[in-house]
């Protein structure tokens, strides 16, 4: 597939790295993250417009630390380093960087020390500006042909330039949103500095992707898994609109879903854009198999391992009656890829199995159509609009492969899943009434393992506590809670306890989420 205009982003280990790429490609411009040791064979194979180096947790001051290769430099492109980025640009050019001084973490100020090509049109030499730090080492020296154009507390080269090789640095984190102005820097990088166009829209995107399927998958058949979320679904009407019929999809129905979510699929799909479904209604089989098993991580390979057999299962069906497919499509995303080249194998690693039930198995022997695997989630919803997909779909909240088993601790029953879908359809109906949804990152109802004692009417009840929870996040990186007003919470809290039998009393989580992880469940 095709790409316009690239920026190159060398990963030094950043746990914020992906949220550089995120901001490049909100200024319309693409972006793709390799990890540093594979950065000069990318530079050759994309013939980048710009390099960003990102920050990372080592120390350049130390030996066998990353480093940044010359050719970064020799290139004549724009580079600019973020943190340990900046440092290792000064140490690969000559300069000095030191362990030992002041560390800053958390809230900064940048002083303008001199106007630059990098704050033009947004910072003035002069002025004060709110940054977010994270460094322990610091650079002493400037390389040849640097000079100052931002300082700190604690860092006398926050910013720095080369305005005649269009090398910079800064010491701070402009991908986080702790920096006000930080995705504006960036873009200001982007496009005054890099001078690119900005021509990175999904209406482009889609148009280079329908050629790269057909090429790729000619008159053969692909089957895809939809699993109810947004990244399935727009993969298979992109897919299904470059390859019409040769696309069949399989929706395993395994009774963990969100009330009503099968029909609403079955009917998006068949009703709405006439794909061909197969739906496996497996319900009762995944219930037997979660039967007295608790363990969170024991519970996800379980769906897992029976999601595959009754996938594989089906997938045999259409082969035994004349369809066989070739090719596998999934709704791989560029965070999934990111993740699976890092040098250090990246902070997610648990996060990821945490909210994923696995891979099929290499026996199917399928070759793979991913083609969102350079899209973030924020794009992938926008090519499903940009497809027509419906806004109340395209829109919805994060959910988690293995369902609502992992939003009832403890054993999986029919009983508790029934009590749980219905509270968490009211805790969803209200945010939606209340004009809330799309204010929010994700909310959803949890059952929790325990039972209280309560008082209802003239009855003593003894019945489950249901736990709500709503994050907000700008980038899915940090999130907070959600700031309910309480005449809200009261309203959701008095229909659950009295439409839902078993529950008796409601609590809301307002627990925070600290930076580095990469969904909410």
């Amino acid at each position: 597939m095709t790409t316009p205009d690239t920026i190159l982003i060398v990963d030094f280990g950043s746990q914020v790295t992906q949220l550089i790429a995120r901001r490049v490609r909100e200024a319309g411009v693409y972006s793709e993250v390799v990890p540093f040791h594979a950065a000069e064979a990318a530079l050759e194979r994309t013939k980048p417009k710009a390099l960003i180096l990102s920050g990372g947790p080592a120390s350049v001051a130390e030996s066998g630390t990353p480093r940044a290769a010359l050719a970064f430099f020799a290139a004549g492109i724009p580079v600019l380093g973020i943190c340990y980025g900046e440092q290792a640009m000064v140490e690969a050019l000559g300069g000095v960087v030191e362990s030992g001084h002041h560390r800053e973490f958390g809230r900064a100020f940048l002083d303008i020390a001199d106007d630059s090509a990098l704050f033009a049109g947004l910072w003035d030499k002069g002025t004060r500006h709110q940054v977010w730090m994270s460094h322990g080492d610091r650079v002493t020296r400037l390389p040849p042909g640097f000079r100052v154009i931002g300082t700190s507390g604690g860092a006398p080269f926050a910013a720095i330039a080369d305005e005649s090789r269009r090398l910079y640095g800064v010491q701070f984190h402009p991908e986080v949103v702790h920096t006000p102005d930080g995705a504006k820097l960036l873009a200001n990088f982007v496009h005054n500095v890099a001078g690119l166009r900005g021509d990175w829209t999904m209406a482009a995107f889609r148009q280079s992707a329908v050629a790269a399927i057909r090429a790729q998958v000619g008159t053969r058949r692909v089957v895809c898994g939809l699993s109810g979320g947004v990244d399935s679904a727009v993969a298979a009407v992109l897919i299904h609109e470059a390859i019409g019929d040769q696309l069949t999809c399989i929706l395993v129905d395994h009774g963990l879903m969100r009330q009503d979510e099968a029909r609403e699929v079955v009917e998006l799909f068949r009703g709405s854009y006439n794909i061909p479904l197969v739906l496996a209604e497996a319900g009762p089989a995944f219930l037997g198999a979660l039967a007295g098993v608790t363990d969170p991580e024991a519970k996800r390979k379980t769906i897992g391992r029976l999601f595959i057999e009754v996938f594989e299962a089906e997938a045999a069906k259409l082969a035994a009656g004349g369809e066989p497919a070739e090719f596998l499509a999934q709704g791989t995303l560029y965070p999934d890829v990111i993740e699976s080249v890092s040098f250090s194998g990246g902070p997610s690693v648990t996060i990821k199995s945490h909210h994923n039930v696995g891979g099929l198995p290499e026996r199917m022997k399928m070759k793979l159509v991913e083609p969102l695997r350079s899209l973030f989630k924020d794009e992938v919803r926008a090519l499903g609009r940009e497809l027509g997909l419906p806004e109340h779909f395209v829109g919805r909240h994060p959910f988690p492969g293995p369902g609502l088993a992992i939003r009832c601790p403890g054993e999986v029953t029919e009983e508790k899943l029934a009590i749980l879908r219905k509270a968490d359809a009211i805790y969803l109906q209200e945010i939606r009434d209340a004009g809330l949804y799309d204010a929010i990152w994700q909310a959803f109802a949890v059952l929790l393992p325990v039972r209280t004692v309560g008082v209802m009417g003239d009855d003593r009840t003894y019945d489950y506590v249901c736990a709500l929870r709503a994050v907000t996040s700008v980038d899915g990186m940090t999130a907070d809670f959600y700031h309910f007003d309480m005449a809200f919470l009261a309203r959701v809290a008095g229909r659950i306890v009295n439409e839902v039998r078993g529950i008796n009393r409601v609590t809301y989580d307002v627990t925070s989420k600290p930076p580095g992880t990469i969904e909410w469940e």
